[in-house]
């Protein structure tokens, strides 16, 4: 089997890992021309974790990362209102939740993608794709091309390959914008903890390794140009000023404006199916919602992990193999994007009877299960 995978992110890379090692053969293409050490923190659940050990790095990961087993809500002034154990919904063998940086998390993928014997093309990505039945033909930017039995999109939220296959969802703004900021941990900080009121719907924080953390805070959704860069650490101690408990250490450490990004949340679910002939989309490409229940890189790496499987069993690509890859994920990443989607509307609205609690307990005993 041939498969082309275009995008390099944490969907595609667990994917080119899992085909290749299986013996196929397999290209990645991706648009960016180098690998960035930019990006913000990642939570990855205990689902998601599953499937890195699947994935052969959760010795890396966990090593990268900072498991944690708990979730605290707190008041805007930093009293302690609840504390529970999370979830384990990777299975009793496995922490709750792990954070980590998501160019650490990168990093162990593409590592393990190489051993794996995956060809990965940087700065390159695809121009033309022409289904002939048996496979696709693909043209690539620099005015090359090749033939798959398989073409798998994992370029993200804005893909060009759903846009090619004449897929026209886009992904929907929700109405809230996330400022995240890369920090110091200041001692007490060992899970997440998460504050609701004060000036931002949300103030949370989730630990990344042993001195490091990310911190965020969502708010109305601002016109992004008035998100200026040499202003975005003055913006963001503004907002954390209210703030009390660990936040008060955190605000003092954001005053570089290269370590902060502001992103608006959105949410994508493609109708089904999320294939054209033998061109699938998966990942952010196919679905994303805002991370109000911590699901998208479960979400991701739960496709790649369903896809992988089902080619291998059935050894090779085809209508039957891509439709029971919609079986089995269609319902469920709906169920986690209309989730994600209605937390983020109870906060808009100030929603005073909403039984968020019930709604992640729901999530989570979901994904526990085997996607």
């Amino acid at each position: 089997m041939k498969v082309l995978i275009v995008g390099c992110g944490i969907t595609g890379s667990a994917l080119g890992i899992l085909l290749a090692r299986a013996g196929a053969e397999v290209d990645i293409v991706e648009l960016e021309p180098k690998w960035s050490t930019l990006g913000s923190g990642i939570t990855l659940q205990g689902n998601a974790l599953r499937v890195l050990r699947e994935l052969g790095v959760w010795e890396q990961v966990a090593a990268a990362g900072y498991a944690f087993d708990s979730l605290g809500i707190r008041a805007p002034d930093g009293t302690l209102l609840f504390e529970g154990q999370d979830h384990r919904t990777g299975g009793h063998d496995l922490p709750a939740t792990l954070g980590m940086d998501r160019p650490d998390l990168q990093a162990v993928l593409l590592a393990e993608l190489r051993r794996a014997g995956a060809r990965i093309s940087l700065g390159r990505t695809v121009q033309a794709l022409e289904d002939t039945g048996a496979g696709v033909d693909a043209v690539f930017d620099d005015g090359t091309a090749d033939f798959y039995d398989l073409v798998a999109s994992a370029d993200g939220i804005r893909s060009r390959v759903r846009t090619m296959l004449g897929i026209a969802d886009t992904p929907q703004p929700a109405g809230m914008g996330i400022w995240r900021v890369h920090a110091r941990r200041p001692g007490s900080v060992t899970r997440t903890d998460l504050a609701y009121g004060g000036p931002c719907h949300i103030a949370g924080y989730c630990p990344t390794g042993a001195d490091t953390l990310y911190a965020y805070l969502v708010e109305d959704a601002r016109p992004f140009e008035d998100v200026r860069a040499e202003d975005k650490a003055a913006v963001m101690r503004e907002l954390a000023a209210p703030y009390g408990g660990a936040w008060k250490e955190i605000a003092e450490d954001i005053t570089d404006p290269d370590r902060i990004n502001y992103t608006w949340f959105e949410s994508l679910l493609v109708a089904r199916p999320w294939y054209r002939a033998n061109t699938v989309l998966l990942g952010d490409a196919a679905h994303a919602c805002p991370p109000t229940v911590a699901q998208g890189a479960a979400m991701c790496l739960e496709d790649a992990w369903v896809l992988s499987q089902l080619l291998i069993e059935r050894g090779g690509a085809g209508p039957d193999v891509l439709e029971a890859f919609m079986e089995r994920r269609f319902e469920r990443v709906r169920t986690v994007v209309d989730s994600s989607l209605q937390i983020t509307r109870w906060q808009l609205e100030g929603a005073r009877d909403a039984d968020v609690p019930g709604l992640m307990g729901h999530v989570a005993a979901l994904v526990t299960e085997l996607p």
